[in-house]
This record gives structure tokens, C-alpha cells and sequence, in this order.
């Protein structure tokens, strides 16, 4: 790395994989311009949008918080996130509690280090992908792990939960 280009600073994210003991690499974009979706994100750092995935928080009827981490260019099946929790239904957490309930804003939040670790389920598919981006917990910076590192550093495990293609 020369000396003119910083490391990206570290997020609560990184910190967690750190402690752990956990590889990863940072990858920062210039996040200034608009993003609509994730597979534009996986187009800038130049991979298939398979390895890019990204954090959604749900709600049960019970209040309770679950985070679904799915491939950007998929769709979550809450029908099959509810089964995989146990919970009878989930929707989706209304945009403006995103920061209250994870400390992370929309287009940077991250499964790792949010306020309070929360119940959280990889899409299965994650485990077809030698190594996976996950948002490093701000817009612009993306983590690069192996699925099983970040499966153990969330406690999360894997279900098929996004939705059928058509």
C-alpha cells in the first residue's frame, strides 16, 4: 500500500472480526454517488453479485429482531426467515428504527457489531462462494471473508430463505 493511500478506519464491524481473530479484507468505494442496489455495489468492486450480500433486519409478531443475510440481487422470503426462526410471521423493519435498533444506516449496515447481537440466518447459498462481501458497517466500505468465518463471528447459521426464482 503506498503511503498517500489510508487504510479505511475501522467500524465496530472490523473491531469484532479483530478480536476474534478472524481474516478478512476491507475494500472502501466511493460511496458519494448513488447506489439503488447491491449489484451495482458488486459491480464496482468488480465480482458477481452471488458473493455480494446484504443485511436485512425483520421484526416478530413478538417484537422481537432477526437478521436475514441474503445475496444482493436476491428477494427474502419472509415466509421461509419466519419457519427458519420459529416465528409465525416476520416483516420487515420499518427503514426509519434502523439506526435505533443497529447503530448502522441504510446501505451500511452490517450482520457484525450492530448495538446488539441479534438472532441471524445466512442464506444457504453463501456456502457455494469461496468468499463473501458483506457491508463493513458504513456505505462505501465492504468486508471480504470466508462464509464460515463470518457465519461464527455473527453465530449465525444457514437456510434457504430468499424467495423461489420465478
Amino acid at each position: 500500500m503506498s503511503k498517500d493511500k489510508k487504510k479505511p478506519a475501522k467500524t465496530n464491524a472490523s473491531r469484532l472480526l479483530d478480536r476474534l481473530n478472524i481474516s478478512y479484507e476491507l475494500y472502501e468505494y466511493d460511496s458519494s454517488g448513488e447506489f439503488h442496489n447491491g449489484e451495482e455495489v458488486a459491480a464496482t468492486l468488480g465480482v458477481a453479485p452471488a458473493q455480494v450480500f446484504k443485511t436485512l433486519v425483520t421484526v416478530s409478531p413478538h417484537g422481537e429482531h432477526r437478521v436475514c443475510v441474503i445475496p444482493v440481487a436476491a428477494n427474502l422470503d419472509l415466509k421461509k426467515a419466519a419457519r427458519h426462526f420459529s416465528d409465525k410471521d416476520l416483516h420487515m423493519l420499518p427503514l426509519k428504527e434502523l439506526t435505533d435498533v443497529t447503530g448502522y444506516i441504510k446501505g451500511g449496515c452490517s450482520p457484525l457489531g450492530m448495538k446488539k447481537a441479534f438472532p441471524t440466518v445466512l442464506d444457504l447459498s453463501c456456502l457455494s462462494q469461496a468468499e463473501i462481501y458483506v457491508s463493513a458497517g458504513r456505505r462505501g466500505l465492504q468486508l471480504k471473508l470466508q462464509p464460515a468465518d463470518l457465519l461464527k463471528a455473527a453465530a449465525a447459521d444457514t437456510a434457504d430463505i430468499t424467495e423461489d426464482p420465478a
